[in-house]
């Protein structure tokens, strides 16, 4: 049976799986706990990663080097950029890009990585279709699928959010899918990332984060839990 590798940034993001871990072992790699088990019958080894790309491409490639993961969802939280959509909300990702990366001065646009033969990463067909399925049992909120733009910033600046949209046609940004994402290209391993908005990414981020970080990591638990069956 394949096994998937699940990676969130933060640790309330992966409690359900932790409380539902069967047969749980813990390898420690990097400063970083595998919780490696069963979860609704299906072989996982789930990862906090921690904040930001390099947290997240180092993650990604132990899950894939060391771990022999077959596939990979990441879920956890974003701000939006797309202005229709609210806190609580979901985006999932069809394609993901760097919008940090910046190689202007070499004829390159904005989040084009150097030398590679792809602008942005798209994400398994296969899951992104299993994850719009199960996203249909999240009530009260919109599920949105479109572009998903990483960066190491914390997005609290309508300007920065403005020439997001603009530049990228993003839907929401965040702080580790995009080089999750890249790792998973490189590796040939299918992936799809989805986020739960926290805030709207704008100057009054921070007071929206606190607020519905909760609903917004429920959210995202809630998908991955009747995801997991079919992947």
């Amino acid at each position: 049976m394949s096994t998937l590798g699940i990676i969130v940034a933060m640790r309330e993001e992966l409690e359900i799986v932790l409380e539902r871990l069967q047969e749980p072992q813990t390898i420690q790699r990097a400063g970083m706990d595998f919780h490696r088990g069963s979860y609704l019958g299906k072989p996982v080894v789930a990862v906090v990663c921690g904040v930001g790309k390099v947290n997240a491409a180092a993650c990604t490639q132990m899950l894939i080097s060391e771990f022999a993961v077959d596939s990979i969802i990441n879920i956890g939280i974003a701000g939006a950029v797309e202005p229709s959509i609210r806190p609580g909300d979901i985006v999932i990702a069809d394609t993901l890009v760097q919008h940090d990366v910046e190689l202007k001065a070499l004829g390159l646009a904005p989040g084009q990585v150097f030398r590679l033969d792809t602008f942005d990463f798209p994400a398994d067909p296969a899951l992104l279709t299993v994850a719009q399925t199960a996203a249909q049992q999240i009530e009260g909120h919109q599920v949105h699928t479109g572009r998903i733009v990483t960066g190491d910033q914390f997005i609290a600046c309508n300007d920065k959010i403005q020439w997001l949209s603009a530049t990228f046609n993003a839907l929401a940004c965040e702080m580790e899918s995009g080089a999750i994402a890249q790792v998973c290209y490189l590796n040939k391993v299918p992936f799809v990332c989805i986020r739960s908005i926290s805030d709207n990414a704008n100057s009054e981020a921070h007071m929206d984060f606190d607020t519905f970080l909760p609903i917004a990591v429920n959210n995202a638990s809630t998908l991955l839990h009747a995801m997991v069956p079919s992947c």
